[in-house]
């Protein structure tokens, strides 16, 4: 879908797929992420979507760690990849080895790369305050961001503006 950049010209956005196992946290921050960084409102780089190859429900943890990070992702809810079906995905990029491990074949086009992060549920397992809950959900976000920023200029070969 093209979209108007700040000067007036158009490009074509590039559909980007963030799949995880329950889509509740990583491809969940991921989509966030590019939403906020290459969306639309920002000159239109990508178009950005996540999935599960199960539905888990949005993490509330998740949330907050985004919104502390200025990143509202509560308005997005668990999907099933089996939901984007008809969507002619330029890039899948699974974010934990289970989604990359069962990732469907997706017609046409689409590239699909792996770039893994370790799941914040699993890593505040045994957390005996909410602050060691919150501490693995911030680094995976962080690292997340990172990823991100680099999607335009080293995945999908467009430079930065």
């Amino acid at each position: 879908m093209p979209a108007a950049t700040s000067d007036g010209d158009t490009r074509t956005m590039v559909k980007v797929l963030f799949l995880c196992t329950g889509n509740s946290c990583r491809s969940q921050m991921a989509e966030g992420w590019a939403r906020h960084l290459w969306g639309a409102h920002e000159g239109g780089a990508i178009d950005a979507y996540s999935a599960g190859i199960e539905t888990h429900g949005l993490n509330p943890y998740a949330v907050r760690v985004m919104q502390e990070a200025g990143v509202d992702i509560s308005g997005q809810r668990s999907k099933h990849v089996d939901e984007l079906a008809d969507v002619p995905f330029d890039l899948v990029v699974t974010v934990c080895a289970h989604a990359h491990e069962s990732c469907p074949l997706f017609p046409g086009r689409a590239k699909v790369i792996h770039h893994g992060f370790d799941d914040p549920p699993t890593l505040a397992r045994g957390a005996t305050n909410e602050e060691e809950i919150l501490e693995p959900y911030r680094r995976v976000r962080d690292e997340i961001r990172r990823f991100v920023e680099t999607l335009p200029e080293r995945v999908l070969g467009k430079g930065q503006s």
